[in-house]
């Protein structure tokens, strides 16, 4: 058997392909890390190589010491991952104290975890606290779409949150929370990591102005699921906005989104309601 083979690793390079297959991933763009359960850490440690040296994360949380995750490499292509994923991907350790990785596995050759690891590292420990545990995915893409409308909108929650649940009717149900919206930033560093864990306290996903989306979720299905429901709404909202020449005749009221909340269970963000 090869780690491959191990059924959270196969859903992890699924996770990759299908994004690639999205056209969200030009070149080495985004990035996906997972939380690994413990029974998964078992079910890969007899594949782990001799660990590596501990690298500081640059960030620090307390509340993920001793936790594994699977992630993207540095500079690495999501469309390659399938190819070789030892190359592409790897596993890492985290310290006793919650600010350094070292890897366990995969990220062959001097490869390194993503870039964006101390974002998702911020992002794992504000949505696992959230969650009671239960959330274990961050995912981060570039749906054009989605980036198109953030040179459009006022960059807040509630005009990004409103202009994607009038967008496609499943919206409300799927994030009924709303979105988060983060200005412009540098990517990479401790900055964008602790402006983005503030949002994510409050929602599963955050927009990046001029960028991409991070979306968290408690499985692959779930988190991808919702970049996909989230980039098909912004799809819709720059069509229908283009074919109109900015002008909506109409749109989904607050009473339908009420409406569409009670029928399916889901408790809507008042703070972004009208009415």
């Amino acid at each position: 058997m090869n780690i491959v083979e191990v059924d959270i690793i196969k859903a992890f390079i699924r996770t990759c392909e299908d994004g690639w297959q999205q056209g969200w991933h030009e070149r080495n763009g985004g990035n996906l890390t997972y939380r690994m359960k413990p029974e998964e850490v078992a079910q890969c440690q007899a594949f782990f190589t001799q660990p590596r040296e501990w690298v500081k994360i640059g960030v620090q949380a307390e509340s993920l010491a001793g936790e594994y995750f699977i992630t993207t490499g540095s500079g690495k292509f999501f469309r390659n991952v399938p190819l070789n994923p030892a190359q592409n991907i790897g596993i890492v350790e985290i310290n006793a104290t919650g600010d350094s990785w070292r890897i366990v596995w995969g990220l062959e050759n001097g490869a390194k975890p993503t870039s964006e690891f101390p974002t998702h590292f911020m992002n794992h420990a504000v949505r696992a606290a959230a969650t009671d545990g239960a959330y274990r995915v961050i995912y981060h893409a570039h749906p054009a779409n989605l980036i198109a409308m953030t040179y459009l909108l006022p960059l807040t929650d509630k005009d990004f949150t409103r202009a994607l649940w009038q967008s496609a009717t499943e919206c409300p149900v799927v994030f009924p929370g709303g979105v988060g919206v983060v200005e412009w930033m540098v990517p990479g560093g401790a900055d964008i990591a602790l402006a983005t864990s503030k949002l994510m306290k409050e929602f599963d996903a955050a927009v990046w102005a001029h960028h991409g989306l991070f979306c968290s979720g408690p499985d692959f299905d779930i988190t991808f699921g919702l970049m996909h429901t989230i980039e098909k709404s912004a799809q819709i909202y720059m069509l229908a906005m283009s074919a109109g020449q900015g002008n909506i005749r109409q749109t989904i009221t607050d009473a339908n989104l009420r409406a569409i909340a009670d029928e399916f269970g889901v408790t809507l963000n008042k703070k972004f309601l009208e009415n």
